[in-house]
């Protein structure tokens, strides 16, 4: 990481949760099968929702109903109901059997011990995004937490980037993304700033390596 920053830390690293810092997948896929077993329709399981996720959870919820990646522009009559059985279900087991990849802890603790400020920047609902990190143990880490439904737009629009940026007075050239997906790598390109990927990922069954980041680390604790 530091050979992107001239020998240094960056002045500030932000990371994406789901597919990144937490496998939450297992969580996601129950609740998402549990809403459609409610609709009368088969469960999806948990690999076609791990190809699912990444771009929010109405976009979850509508590839569900759609059973395929590229769902149709007009919405499901049954939308607005599903995705209220969804928000229900993930909020009764959000971090129940989610868990932290390997090197995440070792990472942020030593970035925090380095005196790196972090940042959060997810797509998952900012109320879930809490309850997640609070379930995992590590809210505490983070100085300044976006998610999807937090402002305007979400990534990978740069605009949640650039918002911790500000709110840490840190410029791009400052600060590295870190994340799983094309939308993060498509942030931080849109933000100007570096990005560093994972490849155990969320990106819709494609390599991340594709997308050719600024650097790829098979452990997050390999950034430091």
């Amino acid at each position: 990481m530091r050979h992107l920053f001239e020998g240094q830390y960056p002045k500030l690293v932000l990371f994406d949760l789901d597919g990144t810092l937490v496998d939450s997948v297992p969580d996601l896929a129950n609740a998402v099968d549990r809403m459609l077993i409610a609709l009368l329709r088969p469960a999806a399981g948990v690999e076609k929702v791990r190809c699912w996720v990444g771009n929010g959870a109405p976009m979850l919820v509508k590839r569900a109903l759609a059973d395929c990646m590229c769902p149709s522009e007009a919405d499901d009559p049954l939308f607005e109901k599903a995705y209220a059985l969804f928000l229900q279900f993930y909020g009764e087991s959000t971090a129940g059997d989610s868990v932290i990849y390997p090197g995440v802890l070792r990472c942020l603790q030593g970035l925090r011990e380095a005196g790196v400020p972090m940042g959060l920047v997810t797509n998952k609902p900012i109320h879930f995004t809490h309850h997640l990190l609070s379930g995992m143990k590590i809210d505490h880490f983070f100085g300044a937490v976006l998610g999807g439904d937090s402002l305007a737009k979400k990534k990978p629009d740069p605009l949640p980037l650039q918002e911790i940026m500000r709110r840490f007075d840190v410029s791009p050239v400052e600060t590295l993304m870190v994340g799983d997906s094309i939308s993060d790598v498509n942030a931080a390109r849109a933000a100007g700033c570096a990005i560093a990927c994972v490849p155990y990922g969320y990106n819709h069954g494609e390599d991340i390596a594709i997308s050719d980041p600024d650097l790829m680390v098979e452990r997050l604790d390999m950034l430091l």
